[in-house]
């Protein structure tokens, strides 16, 4: 992995170094010149990654996010950062925490935010893509309405990451695991790797390894 513009350790957020660089390595794998999407960017640790991938290949990156937070983000649950709580103080707004990393990472000509519920945005969407990363919510209803929202967006050969995989139940929630399997269950996918809790796929097809 080359350098990157910014430490993500100096950015909120819940993506492991060693997972950040399959991050990284996973955009090379893609059908080249495709667009490559993330859902659910929080405050821009995971779009370091994949940006600055994309960026050094040519690609664009859009990063979809309602940036409302998740379920656990808010006031009075687990991993509530009163740092990032709405005006209001009744919710949570990731947004400008998001621009100010894409600004130090010098990512802005390459990534585009799609401010929106997931579901939403994957309604008008119609170019293929050559990188799927579901990060997004991880409650059943979430996770199942990114998959079906958006894989079938993903071109032959692109990639698809899925973050927050844990076979062990007693590890972690079962939604993002249970994408995992459907995506191999479906026969449309070819297991590339599970690196930690980092899932990735290569949907079959036609493929070509991108710069």
């Amino acid at each position: 992995m080359h350098p990157l513009p910014l430490d993500p350790e100096s950015v909120k957020g819940f993506m492991p170094a060693s997972e950040g660089a399959e991050l990284y390595r996973a955009v090379s794998l893609a059908p080249p010149a495709l667009p490559c999407l993330e859902i659910g960017s929080y405050c821009g640790k995971s779009t370091i990654y994949l940006g600055a991938a994309c960026q050094r290949s040519g690609r664009v990156l859009f990063a979809v996010d309602h940036h409302a937070g998740s379920e656990e983000h808010q006031p009075g649950e687990g991993y509530f950062d009163p740092e990032l709580a709405s005006a209001d103080g009744q919710g949570v707004d990731t947004f400008g925490a998001f621009r100010r990393t894409l600004r130090g990472a010098a990512l802005e000509d390459t990534v585009v935010p799609i401010v929106a519920p997931s579901a939403a945005a994957a309604r008008a969407w119609a170019t293929p893509l050559g990188l799927l990363f579901i990060d997004g919510g991880h409650s059943r209803a979430a996770a199942q309405a990114d998959y079906a929202g958006w894989v079938p967006k993903l071109a032959p050969g692109g990639i698809l990451l899925i973050h927050d995989i844990f076979p062990n139940p007693a590890d972690g929630g079962r939604p993002p695991y249970e994408l995992w399997c459907q995506a191999q269950e479906s026969g449309d996918f070819e297991v590339l790797g599970l690196f930690e809790t980092l899932g990735m796929l290569r949907k079959r097809g036609a493929s070509s390894a991108g710069a």
